[in-house]
């Protein structure tokens, strides 16, 4: 049985807003990006405590932190990037969520991503050792522009940590504005690491991002394989479909509908079964 969930700060930044619409998709978890024009680690703790209440009155959980660490540039300063994943930890103990979505970093233009490979490694290590004494998984998103941003290098990420607390967010729309087939190519590789997808498509001629099943994510197959695998994880709808900003996206309650529908609409095409 998968678990649909949602950036819901693609809807609106109103909270309000954002659980109307999850709620007429039927959509009961959230992955807590943004609320009220803030990022989730610029929240205070009277803010944290109030949107714990409302979710708590709606009954919707956490999916996950959808964290911005791991978005710095790899030559930034880490020690002040630390203090934020602490408060990353922080909020995901505070919701009894399971994830925090990070990055591996950029990659200055124009430079060797394995020129950078050793002190990636190392940053990313650190984070996973603090994760693992919080009982926190962290999830790698293969985000374009990142040392991570290929299945060759996630695979590296993940195979030289080598840790159950760090998992693949598996994300087809990355993929392909990195040039990479996301289920012929990336998948295959990742597969045992694979636990959390983003359902976002895009065109590998203008990188431009689509709802699910309409680009060159090969969504449709992705979601016939988990299906087959066994797959009982989220799929978290991060449609991009209005705008898609460094660490924002946004698509508004009617685009974040149609996102809604065109993987509903795949989710019955393979005879997928979700909650």
């Amino acid at each position: 049985m998968l678990t649909l969930t949602g950036f819901a700060d693609e809807i609106s930044p109103d909270l309000h807003v954002q659980i109307e619409v999850l709620e007429s998709e039927d959509i009961r978890f959230i992955e807590l990006r943004g609320v009220w024009g803030k990022n989730v680690l610029q929240l205070s703790d009277q803010e944290l405590s109030s949107l714990k209440e409302e979710l708590l009155r709606k009954e919707i959980q956490l999916s996950s932190i959808g964290s911005p660490i791991g978005k710095i540039n790899i030559l930034d300063d880490f020690d002040e990037h630390l203090i934020q994943f602490d408060r990353a930890l922080f909020a995901a103990d505070y919701f009894h969520a399971k994830y925090i979505r990070i990055f591996s970093f950029f990659i200055p233009d124009g430079h060797n991503p394995d020129a950078y490979r050793d002190e990636v490694i190392s940053r990313l290590s650190v984070l996973v050792k603090k994760a693992e004494q919080s009982g926190i998984v962290l999830l790698h998103e293969n985000e374009k522009e990142i040392y991570g941003d290929n299945a060759i290098r996630c695979l590296d990420i993940l195979e030289t940590i080598n840790s159950p607390y760090l998992r693949m967010a598996f994300d087809p729309a990355n993929f392909v504005q990195c040039g990479v087939k996301p289920y012929s190519e990336a998948y295959p590789l990742l597969k045992s690491y694979v636990e959390y997808v983003h359902i976002k498509d895009a065109l590998f001629e203008s990188g431009k991002v689509v709802p699910a099943g309409k680009g060159d994510g090969e969504v449709r197959e992705l979601l016939q394989t988990l299906k087959t695998s066994g797959y009982d994880g989220f799929l978290s709808l991060e449609p991009h479909l209005a705008a898609a900003e460094t660490f924002s996206g946004f698509s508004g309650p009617d685009l974040f509908k149609v996102a809604a529908k065109a993987l509903k609409d795949l989710l019955q095409e393979t005879e997928s079964k979700w909650k």
